[in-house]
């Protein structure tokens, strides 16, 4: 699917209100939500401590010319990696995302790194689906931000049908539908709080906007042309799970079902390794020439962008 520069910032801004309650983000700005399986997050789009994201795109400031914080920052390159919990009351981590948020070389990080991990894997899976309009566009781009888009994909499948059977619209009301009926009865009372964002899907299929035509209202905040002139994606809320863990070649080698899972996927789009769950140095190729076709960046690390486009 193809969206205009226009849906792309509306979707991003409804996300964002969701979020953040303003079609603008905060690139320095760091949370710590009291039962977020994510712990610290930061950033514009707020990517996690637990879900390896936040180490990634420390990395990729670190590594940026003239990052004006990369001395303080690189330090803990180790132990974001290791996604050590114990920073999530970091004084002097906190200190220096905050800072680092006014420098220009890190928003122009973030920027291309969230477009890179969030918006661009939500488009692949619609492109996936069959998705074209720019409303359903919207409701698999929230999923990416807001968690379990994959559980809820294949319920969907399960209890609507497929994409491709009933049709793009009915499977996307039908997701909604499946999503809202799994947030209001979820054990984390964090995640019952965010089913407004299933309502305000409903409201849209009803005034049926699939265009995300502007001006359009959500939660009482009026999107148009100059509210999306700033709109950007939005942080993320809890999570109902401890996101899974990034995956790479390492000594000793990983192990485990989630191993094994990856390996299987690379299996299935066309790598000729063994799914032996132990990530070792075959594994680790087929990741590269798989990051390689798919024109993402090469460097051996299994982590969200890299799942979405395997299918996982």
């Amino acid at each position: 699917m193809s969206l205009t520069d226009t849906q792309k910032k509306t979707a991003q801004a409804i996300v964002n209100i969701f979020e953040t309650g303003k079609p603008v983000g905060d690139y320095g700005n760091v949370t710590l939500m009291a039962g977020d399986s994510g712990h610290l997050t930061y950033g514009r789009s707020q990517t996690t401590l637990a879900s390896g994201n936040l180490y990634l795109l420390i990395k990729d400031y670190c590594g940026a010319a003239g990052a004006a914080l990369a001395g303080e920052l690189a330090p803990y390159l180790d132990r974001l990696e290791r996604a050590d919990l114990s920073l999530d009351h970091d004084a002097n981590l906190r200190s220096a995302l905050r800072r680092a948020g006014d420098d220009p070389v890190m928003r122009d990080v973030q920027d291309r790194f969230f477009d890179r991990v969030y918006f661009a894997p939500s488009q692949a899976a619609c492109a996936a689906l069959g998705v074209a309009t720019a409303l359903g566009a919207a409701v698999v781009y929230d999923s990416h931000i807001h968690g379990s888009w994959g559980r809820m994909r294949d319920r969907t499948n399960e209890q609507v049908g497929a994409c491709a059977s009933v049709g793009e619209k009915a499977w996307i009301e039908g997701y909604v539908k499946v999503r809202k009926s799994w947030l209001l009865n979820h054990s984390n009372t964090l995640l019952r709080k965010t089913v407004y964002r299933m309502d305000v899907f409903i409201r849209l299929f009803g005034e049926k906007n699939w265009d995300l035509k502007l001006p359009l209202h959500v939660r009482g905040i009026r999107i148009d042309e100059d509210a999306i002139d700033g709109a950007e994606p939005a942080r993320v809320t809890a999570t109902d799970a401890p996101p899974p863990r990034l995956l790479s070649l390492k000594s000793p080698a990983l192990t485990g079902p989630d191993v094994k899972a990856l390996q299987s996927a690379l299996i299935a789009a066309g790598a000729t390794i063994s799914a032996d769950g132990v990530f070792g140095p075959n594994t680790d190729k087929a990741v590269r020439d798989f990051q390689r076709s798919k024109g993402l960046v090469v460097d051996g690390i299994v982590g969200p962008t890299t799942r979405t486009y395997l299918g996982m």
